[in-house]
């Protein structure tokens, strides 16, 4: 399986994820970098943290632009899957591959602490190898991921299942005060319609390795490869 990761000026987590990818899970992996046109050949795409183009304007907004992205729109438009992590979260709300939009944090201050995060929707090509309810402990660092939207798209993602992981107490329990930056109905991560297409803010590869002390993150990549892989199977028994 092939996985791009998408460099932009000011990213600092594209490291980080092709080595859980080459290391962890000894998978092939291509640094892309934002200038580039083509993502011929890839299985799946991240989109990782940072402060793309130094989050001037705000965030993502700038990296909407950058070449690779028309790309990025035409792999998703054809189904491939794509991970938006963290700033990779804020350019796919930019983009419009997502509904929304991010504001600054509530207490208009950087977080950087981990947090519980449930899943609610286990039924993704990304939470696969999760458990509906699952809580599992991810780290955050962002200033701006106070996930807000209108109502009528609220309800819209809330009926279609498109929450996929809320903030929430260790027990599981979606609280205020788990919040930890005001985000919209405890909204960490969500997807889009056709469900190929994921952002969150806590980092999964931050935590996907046994010496950092949590692979709560792990479970994420392995569900995205089974799901690539498993299709790849059922196109070769339909061909």
């Amino acid at each position: 399986m092939k996985w791009g990761v998408i460099v932009f000026p000011g990213s600092n987590c594209d490291r980080d994820c092709a080595h859980v990818l080459a290391e962890a899970l000894e998978q092939d992996v291509s640094l892309v970098w934002h200038g580039d046109t083509s993502l011929d050949g890839m299985d799946a795409v991240i989109l990782p943290g940072g402060f793309s183009y130094g989050d001037y304007l705000r965030t993502g907004a700038i990296a909407r632009l950058s070449p690779i992205m028309q790309a990025v729109k035409e792999f998703a438009r054809k189904g491939g899957l794509v991970l938006g992590i963290c700033n990779g979260f804020q350019i796919l709300l930019e983009a419009g591959l997502l509904p929304g939009a991010m504001l600054p944090n509530a207490g208009l201050s950087f977080v950087c602490e981990d947090v519980w995060v449930k899943v609610e929707n286990a039924e993704t090509p990304f939470t696969r190898h999760y458990e509906s309810g699952q809580v599992m402990r991810f780290p955050i660092a962002h200033a701006e991921g106070n996930y807000h939207t209108d109502p009528v798209t609220l309800a819209a993602i809330q009926a279609n299942a498109q929450i996929v992981f809320r903030y929430c107490r260790a027990d599981g329990t979606v609280t205020e005060q788990a919040n930890p930056n005001g985000s919209l109905d405890n909204i960490a991560g969500i997807r889009n319609a056709a469900g190929n297409v994921l952002g969150l803010m806590p980092h999964p590869e931050r935590c996907a390795e046994a010496v950092l002390g949590n692979r709560d993150g792990l479970l994420l990549f392995r569900s995205m490869i089974e799901a690539v892989m498993s299709g790849q199977d059922t196109k070769q028994a339909t061909s």
